[in-house]
């Protein structure tokens, strides 16, 4: 059996929001992330584009964030099962900041593509 409080809506939304803000409060990384997150999120209402590619950019952004906060859970883990130096929590963590890497990169792709498709494709 696992050792999990009764489901209640409420209460998994407010540990949502604290984890949100710890990771905020410790990784400038997803600091920086979610600033640059909400200029662009901004800015594309004011941008005259599709609606499906103002969507596209901005869910692009989106994975980057859930990336991030991926990366710093495994890191958090990693940290409480050992402070020492192990090959396995070192890739661990290395996986971790592939993920994010990949999230950018194909955040970037589907910046340029979508960039591309609605200003100089005809």
């Amino acid at each position: 059996m696992r050792n999990q409080p009764k489901y209640s809506l409420f209460k998994n939304a407010r540990y949502a929001v604290e984890g949100f803000f710890e990771v905020f409060a410790h990784e400038t990384s997803f600091k920086i992330e979610v600033i640059l997150s909400v200029a662009v999120w901004a800015g594309l209402l004011f941008v005259e584009m599709p609606l499906v590619a103002k969507a596209a950019l901005g869910l692009s952004m989106l994975l980057v964030l859930i990336a991030e906060l991926a990366n710093s859970a495994i890191e958090r883990v990693v940290d409480l099962v050992t402070k020492e130096k192990h090959t396995l929590a070192k890739h661990a963590k290395d996986a971790g900041a592939t993920m994010v890497l990949f999230a950018v990169i194909f955040a970037a792709v589907v910046w340029l593509v979508t960039l591309y498709l609605v200003y100089f494709a005809e």
